[in-house]
């Protein structure tokens, strides 16, 4: 590795799994690993493999796909943790075991009730074993920023010398400031013994908004590792983001002289399907990936725009895989137009499923006077979520307005048979998810139930966010219809879908008597 080189390290289904109601299936990692992988990310942590027989299952599962990159588990500092994680990243070609401990005295004292010499101990011996199962061993020092200066170097020292090929210098609970995190690193670099033999590695939580900044400014330092998230996605207020770590040092290489192995064009991409996955919007003033980050509605932009795209961007939409929106897609356009159409937004689909997808477009063009790019990724998107769910809406009708009762009548589909039902409710939304209740009976909690419009006017298609919780565990799902009432039935019964495949819904169905 060059010394300008700087690897990627994606924790986005690990760290940004633990976002709560941002659960994800196997099948769901699979597909984020397989586009990650193709993107160039380094390193990619699938999960911490003694948390749960499903992580572990999904760790290896991804293992066994990943064709260039590293394959990262996590595991605490005991012996089974350590263990069962190098059982799960066996499947893969290339593979580490990213082990941790708290530093901080307020971690030692609140949370591990062990002293300081106890810690030591601990990292040693961990890294110990973590190095009998492979050569390729990261350690952490969890709450690095909030550790005495001292200490800490004793125990990366530790960690070297026990043969730790990465140091992470996490800003755990997201405290440090650029300046004092660009020194910290300098500072173990230079005067750590050994620290020559190992990658320094950042990993910043954004409490403070200021993760990425903080990790460019590790780098600065002497890091060569960036541990971010696809979307920031992540604990609390998540994680580095990913793509705009990846354009900062692209837009301002003068500045920035350091090199990354991520194909750019891909971003887009990649962060709709996180989005889709999880279930967790994309805020519209999102930075690279945003809906509005190449968007120019002032009438002084807007010339400047014509006149030179430099202007007012810094970056090409292009670079980044956002394509510009546009009206050329309408009722007219015919099936080879809107294939060539989904290929430009980077979708490849089968002849049967291009046809289910060429009838929805069709569909919604006569229902929606103008169809922008945003409104086919919608589309799309939907139909690759939740095409195979077990429980599918086929038809809903609802009866809303000032007089009342709000009344909504469902039909689902569960496991291929019909089911149909009829309830009340405070509103048009309430009595839909009590029908959706009436035909398959669940325990599940609403947690989250929110709407957004994909493109501007009264006509625009809308996409419902919805979160479920049963038995300590959520789910969250979208789904998108030019019929708000439609999309929020959609996605209530895409997040019943996901708790019921991690196993907490508990559903049966009950059939209509008519």
């Amino acid at each position: 590795m060059t010394h300008d080189h700087v690897r990627i390290f994606d924790t986005t289904m690990r760290d940004g799994e633990q976002s709560p109601g941002a659960a994800m299936t196997m099948a769901d990692k699979i597909e984020i690993a397989r586009q990650l992988d193709a993107m160039g990310v380094d390193v990619i942590e699938a999960g911490f493999p003694a948390a749960s027989n499903g992580d572990f299952e999904s760790v290896r599962a991804v293992g066994a796909v990943l064709e260039n990159a590293v394959l990262c588990g996590l595991s605490r500092a005991g012996p089974k943790d350590i263990e069962r994680c190098a059982e799960a990243i066996k499947s893969a070609k290339r593979f580490r075991i990213h082990t941790f401990i708290s530093t901080s005295p307020i971690h030692r004292k609140h949370k591990l009730n062990m002293e300081a010499h106890q810690v030591l101990d601990a990292v040693t011996a961990s890294v110990t074993l973590a190095r009998k199962f492979t050569d390729d061993v990261e350690w952490s020092a969890e709450d690095a920023t909030r550790t005495e200066r001292d200490f800490l170097k004793r125990c990366v020292e530790a960690a070297i010398r026990a043969g730790a090929t990465t140091i992470n210098i996490p800003d755990t609970v997201g405290y440090s400031f650029p300046d004092e995190y660009r020194d910290l690193f300098r500072d173990l670099i230079q005067s750590v013994p050994g620290a020559d033999k190992a990658i320094f590695s950042a990993h910043c939580h954004n409490d403070l908004g200021l993760a990425v900044a903080n990790s460019i400014a590790a780098v600065q330092g002497g890091a060569r590792q960036i541990e971010c998230a696809v979307n920031g996605l992540g604990e609390r207020a998540g994680n580095a983001a990913l793509e705009e770590i990846v354009m900062a040092f692209r837009v301002r290489g003068a500045d920035l002289p350091y090199q990354t192995n991520i194909d750019s064009p891909q971003l887009m991409r990649v962060s709709q399907t996180v989005a889709r996955v999880t279930g967790f919007p994309v805020q519209f003033n999102k930075a690279i990936v945003g809906k509005n980050a190449f968007s120019h509605e002032s009438g002084i932009h807007q010339d400047g725009m014509l006149k030179h795209t430099e202007t007012y961007e810094i970056m090409r939409p292009e670079d980044v895989g956002q394509g510009a929106t546009s009206l050329v897609m309408g009722k007219l356009s015919g099936r080879h137009a809107f294939k060539k159409k989904l290929e430009e937004l980077g979708y490849t689909l089968a002849d049967n499923a291009l046809n289910d997808a060429f009838q929805r477009f069709k569909e919604l063009c006569d229902r929606k006077r103008h169809v922008f790019d945003e409104d086919i990724v919608a589309l799309v998107d939907d139909q690759i979520a939740h095409g195979d769910d077990a429980i599918q809406v086929s038809r809903l009708r609802v009866v809303a307005g000032t007089e009342g009762p709000q009344t909504a009548e469902i039909d689902l589909t569960i496991n291929g048979e019909p089911v149909w039902k009829t309830a009340r409710g405070n509103g048009p939304v309430d009595a839909i998810f009590n029908a959706i209740k009436e035909a398959a009976p669940h325990e599940a909690d609403l947690e989250l139930y929110q709407v957004h419009a994909v493109t501007e006017g009264t006509d625009a298609q809308a996409i419902v966010s919805v979160r479920l919780s049963a038995d300590g565990r959520s789910a969250s799902a979208r789904a998108s219809d030019a019929d708000t009432l439609v999309a929020s039935a959609r996605a209530y019964v895409a997040a019943l879908n996901r708790l019921n495949a991690l196993g907490s819904a508990r559903i049966s169905a009950q059939h209509s008597a008519a």
